[in-house]
């Protein structure tokens, strides 16, 4: 094996210096910085029989002059009846503490690696294209993911003014936004709000309802609740079936949910209340498995808090997407500093928004969700707040957009 030191200026001149030296297959064993630059060493020849157990050498073979019949026979039993005994040894590589430090070098090289040419992809956009640099700054602070907004602005040309390219960056985010219409009321059947704790369910079940009956008349509407958890949910629930004049179930078991179902079939529409759980919880599986043992079809919409960050909003997506669900309801748009995160979220999973709600009023706070409405909202929150990230933070955001759309 051969092993080569290289000093450069940075790390791409070092790894310039190592391919010609050593050709692509070298591998690097250590990198530091030093004086000057940095320094790599790198290996060629690489010998894996250099890592084998000393206790696994070869045994020496007999001459054949010397074996008989009844020797190979002995042997051949030896070896049977050790195997039957015993198994290899396995090696652990991953408890090897050479490896490991050498694993930790390489996972602090790649990040060196990453962090320099995201700050160089950043200075030479801001060098070559300050208008797409900008553009970029300004949408990464409507708190949108960093692939999205790297994709908006490259479908933009450098010849419009900022505020035109502004304009149509948001227009391009719009017209991305999946939205559904009002076809979760229009249709009718059974539908069921499901979703994390917390998130306003049973309170946009309200205004779900209220905005029904003053379509269609409560005659249509019945109200059914699967949560056996939350006393005060079946309490407020009864509250707006008292208000609004229409029957309400309790169906906290797959049985009863089937025959209160059957019993509520002449109902144009029955919303179906469940209990907030967990993304992580053990039983999320079964108690969303519930709404499909009936006979009649649920239909089921993601509730999601436009509170809640990006990583927990895309593993509710997740995890509650076993139950298949139309559509999503962005609850709590008022309280929510930003809207970055929801829409990116609703983006990737491209799951189309049906309403959204900005208040606790019935039923005057849900809203039919239209996509540059919640695209202007978020446009004007990040004018409210003047949430500002510095080049450093943008240079290594664009990078992991980058490395992201690789793997």
């Amino acid at each position: 094996m051969k092993i080569k030191r290289f000093f450069a200026a940075d790390i791409r001149q070092a790894l310039r210096q190592v391919r010609e030296t050593l050709g692509a297959d070298a591998v690097i064993l250590s990198n530091r910085s030093v004086d000057g630059g940095i320094e790599l060493v790198a290996a060629m020849d690489y010998d894996e029989t250099a890592f084998e157990s000393p206790t696994q050498a070869p045994l020496k073979p007999v001459p054949p002059t010397e074996i008989s019949p009844q020797y190979q026979e002995d042997r051949s039993k030896a070896v049977e009846a050790a195997r039957s005994r015993t198994n290899p040894p396995s090696i652990e590589w991953s408890q090897d503490p050479a490896l490991q430090e050498m694993r930790q070098e390489m996972k602090s090289l790649r990040r060196m690696m990453e962090n320099q040419l995201s700050g160089l992809s950043w200075q030479q956009l801001g060098s070559r294209r300050p208008q797409s640099q900008e553009l970029l700054r300004r949408l990464m602070e409507l708190d949108l993911s960093p692939d999205i907004c790297s994709r908006l602005v490259g479908r933009i040309q450098d010849t419009e003014s900022l505020d035109q390219a502004w304009r149509k960056a948001l227009n391009l985010l719009a017209n991305e936004l999946p939205v559904a219409g009002e076809s979760l009321l229009d249709d009718g059947g059974v539908v069921a709000l499901i979703g994390p704790t917390g998130v306003g369910k049973t309170t946009t079940i309200a205004k779900l309802a209220a905005r029904f009956v003053l379509r269609y008349g409560h005659r249509h509407l019945a109200l059914v609740s699967t949560d056996s958890y939350r006393i005060g949910a079946q309490e407020q629930l009864n509250t707006y079936a008292r208000i609004l004049d229409v029957p309400v179930r309790k169906a906290p078991t797959p049985e009863e949910l089937k025959v209160t179902l059957n019993a509520l079939s002449d109902k144009r529409l029955i919303l179906v209340d469940t209990a907030g759980m967990s993304p992580r919880d053990l039983r999320l599986s079964e108690h969303l498995s519930m709404l499909k043992t009936g006979n009649r079809r649920v239909r089921t919409f993601l509730t999601l808090s436009a509170t809640t960050q990006q990583s927990a909003l895309e593993q509710a997506i997740q995890s509650f997407g076993t139950s298949e669900p139309e559509g999503c309801i962005l609850t709590k748009v008022d309280e929510a500093a930003s809207l970055g995160s929801a829409l990116s979220s609703v983006l990737h999973s491209g799951l189309p928004m049906v309403f959204y709600t900005d208040g606790q009023k019935v039923p005057e706070d849900i809203h039919l969700a239209r996509a540059h409405t919640l695209v202007g909202r978020a446009a004007t929150l990040s004018q409210q707040t003047m949430k500002e990230y510095n080049d450093e933070y943008l240079a290594l955001a664009l990078g992991g957009a980058r490395a992201d759309a690789h793997v």
